[in-house]
């Protein structure tokens, strides 16, 4: 078998790339844009004047705003400078205790 300048035998297949890492080549689950929404609140009027965690969706796919948004006069902001948000909204839930 051969050996490395390294002193280790190489692994996998010649012309293999390998990695020390065990989880690189392993398949990652990939959520759906469905799942996704179905973590979030999509039906109904949000609450009024309540800080939440809004999910937005884009041409490329949904993302959720990093910062407490709130639901005031028929429109999502800001919940600390009050500024607009210009997204598409497509849910809000609750924040969680590390969000407050």
């Amino acid at each position: 078998m051969p050996v490395t300048r390294h002193g280790r035998q190489p692994r996998g297949n010649v012309g293999e790339a390998t990695s020390p890492n065990p989880h690189i080549g392993e398949r990652t689950k990939w959520t759906t844009r469905q799942e996704r929404i179905d973590d979030f609140i999509h039906e109904g009027s949000p609450p009024n004047d309540q800080p939440l965690q809004i999910l937005c969706e884009d041409h490329v796919g949904t993302y959720v705003i990093p910062f407490p948004c709130r639901w005031r006069d028929g429109l999502w902001e800001n919940a600390k400078t009050s500024r607009r948000i210009e997204a598409t909204v497509v849910g809000w839930r609750a924040l969680n205790k590390t969000q407050r």
